[in-house]
């Protein structure tokens, strides 16, 4: 992002506009693919996404202005959030009795590509240029054709026969007050997220840093959530969900503010440790929304996962411009504070999904 900006001039708000668009994809896309994917048995969404999305990142590199990068990161978007929901809703099948740490397994691949993604990317651009990037397409194009061999059909949740809001009520329907604070939770962490991993790239790179060094400090903030994912799931199959969003939540804020406001070598520091308290519990939503229910794991994973995570991402353009009035800085350190706020709604959780009467 900050060499997009630098070459085609783009504004902290036209940034903001290009994430959140992307993210409302995700908003968009996810639910429907996750109905469908409970609905029938089909390899579609968990080949297409990865298709998509192998073709249309590489193609930044080609970009020539705000709208095309727009159209590229959409794409992208739209192809990921094909994959999410069927791909989420098959790791409880094979997960056996550790369904947090197996669900903290799948994310796993996924957060620690998105952290070595902007190492690569950085080297990559810096030795190669913008318009080498469309060659990067090779690797993920192979990786689709492996995934054509190895990945088995999905079993379905044996909704066909019912309509959108039907199957929606029988899912959710009785325990749908659980589900919602699960939301705002995941809502709250996608916004923070997604904000701080948008703009403090450009904040770092206005500081002077490299963009390799820029790289390294969004892949310490990803890998270490993946890296505290495993752990949060490991420990959530002994004591439980409550304890580990208390301290995930708790934690995350004053953690967030020290990276916001760190320099030198201890931004490392501070981005490892923001990305460590903030990430840790994506994997355990996900799991205990599935948890609660079951014929619709597909269905509320993408409410976790897509409705969440696009819904707070829609609200990085607001981040964008107060960053303009105010300065990234001043903007990020107030939205460190953020995740206290949602300690009142962890209190009302129950302290199991099995103790639910579903």
């Amino acid at each position: 992002m900050p060499v997009l900006a630098r070459n085609l001039a783009l504004s902290l708000t036209q940034i903001g506009l290009i994430t959140g668009f992307s993210r409302l994809l995700a908003f968009v896309v996810q639910p429907p693919v996750g109905y469908l994917a409970d609905r029938y048995r089909t390899r579609f969404f968990v080949l297409g996404g990865p298709l998509i999305a192998a073709v249309s990142i590489p193609m930044l590199g080609e970009a020539t202005g705000f709208w095309t990068v727009l159209l590229f990161v959409s794409l992208a978007s739209a192809g990921c959030s094909m994959f999410h929901p069927p791909a989420a809703g098959m790791v409880l099948t094979y997960a056996g009795r550790n369904i947090s740490f197996s669900m903290s397994l799948f994310q796993l691949g996924g957060t620690a590509a998105f952290g070595a993604g902007p190492v690569f990317v950085a080297w990559y651009v810096s030795r190669y240029g913008m318009n080498a990037l469309p060659l990067a397409a090779l690797p993920g194009l192979a990786a689709v054709v492996w995934l054509y061999f190895i990945v088995p059909q999905p079993e379905g949740e044996g909704l066909r026969g019912q309509g959108l809001i039907r199957s929606i009520r029988q899912i959710i329907g009785p325990v749908w007050k659980p589900i919602a604070i699960l939301w705002f939770l995941a809502l709250i962490r996608a916004f923070i997220s997604q904000s701080f991993l948008t703009f403090s790239p450009i904040l770092f790179d206005r500081e002077g840093f490299s963009l390799v060094s820029i790289g390294g400090i969004v892949a310490s903030y990803t890998i270490a959530g993946a890296v505290s994912g495993l752990l949060a799931g490991h420990l959530a199959d002994r004591i439980g969900y409550k304890p580990i969003f208390y301290a995930a939540f708790g934690l995350a804020a004053p953690c967030l503010y020290f990276f916001i406001q760190a320099h030198g070598v201890f931004v490392y520091l501070g981005s490892f440790s923001a990305g460590f308290m903030a990430l840790a519990t994506m994997p355990l939503s996900v799991t205990m929304a599935q948890e609660m229910a079951p014929k619709g794991r597909s269905m509320v994973s993408s409410l976790m996962m897509g409705l969440a995570f696009g819904a707070g991402a829609i609200l990085t353009p607001v981040t964008g411009r107060l960053a303009e009035i105010y300065s990234i800085q001043t903007v990020l350190g107030v939205l460190s504070w953020t995740p206290l706020a949602a300690l009142v709604l962890i209190y009302f959780l129950p302290p199991r999904p099995r103790d639910l009467a579903v």
